[in-house]
C-alpha cells in the first residue's frame, strides 16, 4: 500500500492533490483538511467510482483510511493512504455547519 506522511500530503496539496476523507460527515464536518471531500467509509462500497487514481485518503488516525485503501486497491484504484490522518495536520481545520 502506497503511504505518506502529512508533510508529504502537504507538498502534493501544492500540486493540486485530491484527498477523500472516510470519515463519518459529522466528523468531517467538525473539522477536514483543506480541499478535502467526504465519503464516508459507510459510503465506500457504493461510492467508490467518484474516486480516481493517484488520490489521497485520509480519516483521523490512519486506521479507516488504510482499510478504505485496501478496498479501493482491490477495485483496481491506486490510491495513497495518509499516515496519522487529520490528527497529524497542524494548520487550521475547515469546519462546516
Amino acid at each position: 500500500m502506497n503511504s505518506v506522511t502529512m508533510q508529504e500530503l502537504i507538498e502534493a496539496m501544492k500540486d493540486d492533490a485530491v484527498i477523500v476523507d472516510v470519515r463519518e460527515d459529522y466528523e468531517y464536518a467538525a473539522g477536514h483538511v483543506p480541499t478535502a471531500t467526504n465519503i464516508p467509509l459507510s459510503e465506500l462500497e457504493m461510492r467508490f467510482g467518484e474516486i480516481e487514481n493517484g488520490t489521497y485518503i485520509i480519516c483521523q488516525s490512519g486506521g479507516r483510511s488504510a482499510r478504505a485503501c485496501q478496498f479501493l486497491m482491490a477495485q483496481g484504484l491506486d490510491v495513497i493512504n495518509v499516515l496519522g490522518g487529520t490528527l497529524a495536520w497542524d494548520g487550521c481545520l475547515v469546519t462546516e455547519g
